[in-house]
């Protein structure tokens, strides 16, 4: 079967000339965007609560943009002015570049991981004796805390914000041919909203193992994987799904 419509459970990239626009123009499709979960910030009282003094910390883990954003809002709701001696360890140069909106990056410790957690093991390694803050989702990956306990280093969780359910009963009589989505959380908001949800005709597409898992426990066919060595983005396995049936 053809395919004419995509939904994406995610926000609309920003880029004019993103690989979404590339595959809309090529295919002649209508791709729309809708985040089916969303992030809510916790208040200093929540973060009081969890016994988290911001000062007591050398050193902060950023695995996200998230992550830095909700860090600063709180250290400013919390009057913590963070020190110019703090040092960041960013995920993933993205992160990293992302930390510029609220440091002079040049004047600051930065040390930068390639993209995996697992990444920033050996530079964690080298700065053993610092007291780490792992600002976090309400959902953390478990391969974070396993990878710190075992490097045996000083360090503490934050849940700074929370993966919230977007409401998606506006899109209870609309019909896509393919539905897209990138984490477990967006296989939960689909059946949260849609609890009967019948998969019939529609293609799913999903990213990353931990998201083709939590589709197939729900019952769902997941026709489009990805990352693959062939198809490392979702847009590259989107336009190979495609140019099968669209021929």
């Amino acid at each position: 079967m053809k395919v004419k419509t995509i939904l994406v459970s995610q926000p609309e990239p920003k880029l004019e000339n993103s690989p979404y626009a590339k595959l809309i123009e090529k295919e002649k499709l209508t791709v729309d965007f809708r985040p089916f979960i969303h992030v809510e910030g916790v208040d200093s009282k929540t973060v009081r609560q969890q016994k988290i003094d911001l000062s007591k910390f050398t050193a902060i883990i950023l695995t996200s943009r998230n992550a830095v954003d909700h860090y600063f809002r709180l250290a400013e709701e919390m009057r913590f002015k963070v020190p110019d001696t703090m040092k960041y360890f960013c995920q993933s140069e993205a992160v990293a570049f992302y930390l510029q909106k609220y440091v002079v990056y040049r004047k600051r410790k930065i040390y930068v991981g390639k993209r995996l957690f697992s990444d920033l093991a050996p530079l964690l390694k080298k700065h053993k004796t610092e007291t780490y803050l792992l600002p976090s989702s309400d959902v953390l990956k478990p391969d974070v805390p396993k990878t710190l306990d075992e490097l045996g280093v000083n360090w503490t969780r934050g849940i700074f914000y929370k993966t919230v359910i977007s409401d998606l009963s506006d899109l209870a009589d609309v019909y896509y041919d393919i539905l897209v989505f990138f984490s477990p959380s967006g296989i939960e908001s689909l059946f949260t909203n849609f609890p009967d949800f019948k998969q019939n005709n529609t293609r799913i597409a999903a990213f990353g193992n931990t998201t083709i898992k939590a589709a197939e426990e729900k019952g769902l066919v997941v026709n489009i994987k990805a990352p693959t060595p062939e198809t490392p983005s979702m847009t590259m396995a989107l336009q190979k799904y495609l140019s099968e049936v669209n021929k």
